[in-house]
Order: structure tokens, then sequence, then C-alpha cells
């Protein structure tokens, strides 16, 4: 069994659960330990029960409950050595015991799920993604990327599963009140993935495998989930694919999705 449920994701906050017959890991704790403990506790599931925690990079909406979850649970917490050092007002609050480091393109596990993270280009010290393997299964989670390249692209490919990020539509951010410097910041070649290069990604990965995605980390500014879909669907269906071989989905920012059994 290997399953994934989205329980926030966007630009106000992310935290993904993964859980396989013996393991239940969170991705990320962006938003506040009490919002994520309703969550789990909507799918019956105790947050006493996550075994560890692994975070992709430092930015706030990614680790805003991290410390307080942490603390209050007694869960390991892993990411990289970049990635503590550059958030060391959370992991001071954080008991040593509980950081866990792991290096990029190097496994892992955690219980029965194998777990590689593999390098993506943003704006933070060192961040990741994370193919997550268990059962002979591959689920991939590529958020907070400046620009698709053939290395994740490599890593995507054979998942059966994957969430990438769709952050936003590059004519609804061109009109949208953010000012020029953060339009540049999340166009430019660091920040977030556009709705286009998702949608011609997931395209070319549903020949390659792929079978369920999940379009999330959308934007509240420049982007809407039903723009985010319907983008990627076009682009699908324009590359003859037959929307009735594979699931799309978009995740919320404000409450969890269905399960996904990968």
């Amino acid at each position: 069994m290997l399953n994934f449920c989205s329980l926030y994701s966007g630009s106000s906050g992310n935290s993904l659960l993964v859980e396989s017959d013996n393991s239940k890991i969170l991705i990320d704790c962006g938003v506040s330990s009490k919002k994520i403990e309703q969550a789990l506790n909507s799918m019956s599931i105790n947050a006493s029960s996550i075994d560890a925690v692994l975070v992709t990079h430092e930015h706030v909406d990614h680790v805003k409950g991290l410390a307080t979850f942490i603390s209050k649970f007694d869960v390991p917490v892993f990411s990289t050595i970049e990635t503590f050092d550059n958030m060391e007002k959370i992991t001071s609050k954080i008991p040593e015991s509980n950081l866990n480091y792991f290096k990029i393109d190097e496994k892992f596990s955690i219980g029965d799920l194998e777990i590689l993270p593999f390098a993506i280009p943003h704006d933070a010290a060192n961040p990741c993604g994370f193919n997550i393997f268990s059962d002979n299964k591959k689920l991939s989670i590529a958020t907070d990327i400046g620009h698709m390249n053939s290395g994740i692209l490599k890593k995507l490919e054979g998942s059966s599963f994957l969430l990438l990020e769709s952050n936003y539509d590059t004519e609804v951010l061109k009109c949208c009140s953010y000012p020029f410097s953060l339009k540049s910041r999340i166009s430019g070649p660091t920040g977030h993935l556009s709705n286009d290069i998702a949608s011609k990604t997931i395209s070319y990965l549903l020949k390659n495998g792929l079978k369920t995605a999940m379009l999330g980390h959308l934007s509240k500014e420049s982007n809407f989930p039903e723009l985010a879909y319907s983008t990627a669907m076009n682009e699908i269906l324009s590359n003859g694919l037959d929307e009735k071989t594979f699931n799309l989905s978009v995740a919320s920012r404000d409450f969890p999705s269905k399960l996904i059994t990968i």
C-alpha cells in the first residue's frame, strides 16, 4: 500500500502526507501545527502516529508549524544541513536529538519507505523534491521549481503518482497586484513553475508511466484552480492522450484532498 494526501498546498502553506503499510510521513509543516492536527484527525489519523517529517526547504510556507509539531509529538525531522542552517530560529526550538540530515541524491529509509531527495532550482539554501518508493511503486513530489530541467525530468520519470507545482498563470501574474520585483522573482529561474510548463511536464510524463497527477502549490493571487486544471487538460489532450487513461486533480490550499492510493 502507498497512499498520498495533500493536507494543504499553496503559497500560503504546504503539508503533505505519505502513508505505507507501516509508515506515515509528512512532507513540510507550512501551516500551524493545530491545522495539521485537524487535517490528520479528519482522516482518522492521530498526529502522534507520524513517523517523520521531511522538509523541502526553509521558506515559511513550508516550515511555519514545524517546531511546534516536532516538539509536541516528538517526531524526527529530516532535511539537508544547509536548510537547517538557514532556519535557526526554528531549529533552536527543536531538540537536537530530533534533527536528522540527508544529502541530495542519497537514498535513506523511514520504516518501509525508501526516499531519494533530488535538487530543484529555487531561491533557498539547498531545496529538494522527493522520490518515495514502497511496494514497488514510485511517488514523486516536486514544488518550488524555478524552471524545469532534464535532471528533474529524469527523477520524475517512472512515477505512478506526481504532485507537481503549477504556481502561476503567466498572464494573470502580469496583471496581479504583486510588485514588479516579486513578479520577477516568481517567474525567474529560481522562482516557481508556471501552469504552461507544469502542463507540458505532465503531458510528457504521462507517456512515461505516470497514471495520476495532482497540481499543487498554486498562487492565491496569480492563479486559479480551474485555470491550472484546464491548462493542463488542454495540453494533455492536444498531445493525443485519452483522458480516461489518467487522473488529474488540483490540491486545495484550505483542506485535505481525497486519499489517493498509488
